[in-house]
């Protein structure tokens, strides 16, 4: 049950009928997992917790810098040289007491994926390098959870949301793509945010997708963006949708 500084706390939410009190009693019983607490799961986490999921996992084994905090909006300039999962919690708990926050200060890789992630009913990956994104995709896709995944580089965003894990017991034609559909390999050469920048706002807007996504799925409004691209130019202020089909031969959810 909802609490009454919760009801006030939630209101505007509880106004909208795609969301209303079951929907607000459902956000309040997920578990949402972030991987990496930087410039896209910042501003995902602090709109889960306003939004009033219960309980965050952030997962991140690195320390706050300088150069983090361009984007990066849950934290402070304090913060530098502490652990992000640990500032991050504090800022998050002093945005909303009800939610309860789980610090995770590890790397995720292949061989802790899924202890990581184990008991998460929806999981968020906001990292910058393609082997903990594809170790993510592939725990999401055996633990049989919904991944939303997001990236920017320069003034360029992408959405995605990958249900394979969930469609996997169903017929062929009616299974989605996962993520090594849309990447099968890493591609040569890939760049940073590091190595070619990256404009703070927009990590903002698809950080933020990336909860309005995870609000959506979670109180089942709207239309899920499962089995399609979301692309954002940040310079031309233009987006579009593109639909991902399913690879047959993906290493992760096909034959391959």
């Amino acid at each position: 049950m909802l609490s009454p500084d919760e009801r006030e706390r939630y209101a505007r939410h509880i106004l909208l009928k795609e969301i209303g009190g079951p929907g607000q009693q459902r956000l309040k019983a997920t578990r949402v997992a972030i991987v990496g607490a930087g410039g896209l799961g910042a501003p995902a986490a602090l709109y889960l917790a306003a939004a009033g999921v219960g309980r965050l996992r952030l997962i991140d084994d690195d320390v706050v810098s300088l150069s983090n905090l361009q984007r990066q909006i849950v934290f402070r300039s304090k913060d530098a040289g502490a652990p992000k999962v640990e500032r991050a919690a504090a800022t998050l708990h002093a945005l909303n007491p009800h939610v309860e926050i789980e610090q995770r200060n590890a790397r995720l890789t292949n061989a802790n994926a899924a202890g990581l992630l184990a008991d998460a009913h929806l999981v968020l990956d906001g990292t910058d390098d393609f082997a903990t994104r594809f170790a993510v995709n592939a725990a999401c896709h055996t633990l049989g959870v919904t991944l939303i995944s997001g990236a920017v580089g320069r003034w360029d965003g992408q959405l995605a949301t990958f249900k394979s894990g969930i469609t996997k017991h169903l017929p062929e034609d009616q299974r989605l793509p996962c993520y090594r559909c849309f990447v099968p390999e890493a591609p040569p050469n890939a760049e940073t945010c590091a190595q070619v920048g990256v404009v703070g706002a927009l990590t903002g807007v698809i950080g933020s997708m990336m909860a309005l996504e995870a609000i959506k799925e979670i109180a089942d409004a709207g239309e899920s963006l499962a089995g399609r691209i979301f692309l954002f130019d940040g310079l031309g202020a233009s987006a579009r949708r593109v639909a991902l089909p399913r690879d047959p031969a993906c290493v992760v959810c096909g034959h391959g």
